[in-house]
Order: structure tokens, then sequence, then C-alpha cells
């Protein structure tokens, strides 16, 4: 065995996002028809449950694993909600939420231009988890993106207290 000097292995970034579902098998294959992804690797778990897998969607790496409870990790299923979500960069964010749509996501936030810049839309996955996925489309500076945020929020309702 080589010792290394890097603190992070080849083809990873610094963060990696992680998801726990409820049937990570069907899950993969979700991501793969859904969102392109390819899978690295897969890992057994007991029961024919997935301890451990990962996938690449583009240049990132996502690891997944099926629920272990007595660990801690509970899919948003059975949370009730997930408090995070995967941002998701593409080339073409309309395509891409038709796919996910054909392939079983429901559309939470319509694909739509957005004041930073960006053409997004959000997701649920079959498994719970949030995606916003979006094409960049304009490189804004940050005085036209402040005006542009500004118009946008008067339109926005107040948050409830």
């Amino acid at each position: 065995m080589t010792k290394t000097k890097e603190f992070r292995p080849k083809g990873y970034h610094t963060v990696t996002h992680a998801l726990v579902v409820d049937d990570a098998a069907k899950a993969l294959e979700f991501y793969a028809k859904a969102l392109g992804a390819k899978e690295r690797m897969r890992a057994p778990g007991p029961g024919g449950s997935i301890l451990h897998a990962e996938f690449d969607i583009g240049d990132s790496v996502i690891m997944i694993s099926d629920e272990f409870p007595m660990g801690g990790l509970k899919s948003p299923k059975s949370l009730g909600g997930s408090s995070a979500a995967v941002w998701l960069y593409v080339p073409d964010v309309d395509a891409a939420i038709k796919r996910a749509v054909a392939a079983g996501a429901k559309v939470t936030q319509e694909v739509q231009d957005m004041f930073w810049g960006d053409r997004s839309g959000s997701i649920e996955d079959p498994f719970g988890h949030h995606w916003s996925i979006a094409t960049h489309t304009d490189d804004l500076t940050p005085e036209e993106m402040e005006k542009a945020r500004e118009a946008a929020m008067r339109d926005f309702p107040p948050r409830s207290a």
C-alpha cells in the first residue's frame, strides 16, 4: 500500500453530498434514468440492502445508502421531509426537468429565469430528496444582481413570523 499526501481521494471534491433513501437499488436506477447518473461502485449491506454506493453526475460524486436507523441514517420519507437539497447545474434545465419528471420526479418549482442569472426549477425525487436544477444563463455584476433581486423581492410574499 502506498501512502498518499492527498487529503481526499482522486476524483472527489472537498464537499461530497450523501443521500439516504428507502431503496438505494431503485434510487440508483432512478438517478441513472432521470439525471444521467453513472454508478461507480456498490457495497452490499445486510439483507440485500446497500451499505454504500457512489454515482457520478457530471464532474461530481454523490454517495448513497439505504436507511440504517440504528446508525441514525433515515430517509426523508421516514423523517417526514428533508431540510436539504442538491443543486445541479446542467446544459439544458428544461430538458433535464422533463427527463426527471418522465422518470418519476415531481416538480416543486416550475422552470423560470432567476434574478441571479440562472434558469432553474426544482423537483422532488421518488425518495423524498429535493433537487434544484439550473442552467447558468447570464453573468451579472453585483450591482445588476442586487437591482434584479430588489425587483424580484417586491412581489415576494413576506415571511410569516
